[in-house]
């Protein structure tokens, strides 16, 4: 259908019974089952890569296939890098068309985070492009960075950074954690629902893989409009392929390769399901 933007989409979410599904993708594969279940949902969808991870998938590669499965889908699709710590990273996803990129400054002081932020927002302007930001601290690891503990986000800095920056949404940190969960996320619903009332920029949930149905309504029911997806999908379509090889010794690539597909396809029509998204053309 089309090559869209993040806050397109954000912005028509109006009320609170359902938030946009934000999936990573590493390969070709990945990409295609995202959008098969976006079209099969018949829902519009976000595909992302993180930086963390493009030790694997080089940007140059990776995202021009990302760019044209956008434009040769029959759903709206919003192209994102996900955690974008470097302007070299940043510059080149959006030389590339990525529609939107997120800055990662939550590692620095508030004031260098809202600095550095108007930095990137000022280049993606140059391109027409959105931006999303990050404040307090989401746990575990992004990628292949080191582990970081929780921060929680307050609401004063949550309010000051999205006036300062003017982001099209902001992530917060409210208990969750990139990854899989070693321990039970203790998620702090109090704290989304006062930064929700604070402030009108979107809100985005990191950190979802392992949360449950009830976790997630809940979130969106106060405030989250975006919630991103890597580690199910990429278990999800591992998954898939050991069962592949499990059920016929003899499985060649093709079948690797299809068993990927519909792997992350699988993964990723369950969360749309739970995030309501099914027929929100």
């Amino acid at each position: 259908m089309a090559l869209v933007k993040m806050g397109e989409l954000l912005q028509s979410v109006k009320d609170n019974s359902y938030a946009i599904g934000s999936f990573n993708v590493s390969n070709m594969e990945m990409a295609m089952g995202a959008i098969e279940a976006a079209e099969y949902m018949k829902a519009p969808i976000m595909i992302q890569i993180a930086e963390g991870r493009l030790r694997y998938s080089p940007l140059e590669l990776l995202g021009p296939v990302m760019i044209a499965a956008a434009k040769l889908s029959k759903v709206p699709i919003a192209v994102h890098l996900d955690h974008g710590f470097s302007l070299k990273t940043i510059k080149l996803a959006l030389e590339l068309g990525f529609t939107s990129v997120m800055f990662d400054g939550s590692k620095y002081p508030l004031e260098e985070n809202i600095r550095l932020t108007k930095e990137v927002r000022k280049l993606a302007d140059e391109y027409g492009a959105d931006v999303e930001g990050e404040i307090g601290k989401v746990g575990g690891a992004e990628g292949d960075y080191k582990d970081v503990d929780i921060a929680i986000t307050s609401v004063a800095e949550a309010e000051h950074f999205a006036a300062a920056t003017k982001v099209t949404a902001m992530a917060v940190a409210i208990g969750t954690a990139h990854g899989n969960y070693k321990v039970e996320p203790k998620l702090r619903i109090d704290r989304l629902r006062e930064i929700n009332a604070a402030v009108k920029c979107p809100l985005v949930l990191h950190g979802g893989t392992g949360l449950t149905k009830e976790d997630f309504h809940n979130c969106i029911h106060n405030g989250i409009k975006k919630i991103n997806i890597a580690t199910a999908s990429y278990d999800s379509a591992a998954a898939c392929v050991r069962k592949t090889i499990e059920n016929d010794k003899t499985a060649g690539y093709f079948a690797v390769s299809d068993a990927i597909v519909k792997g992350t396809r699988e993964n990723i029509v369950k969360h749309m399901e739970i995030f309501g998204l099914k027929n929100k053309l």
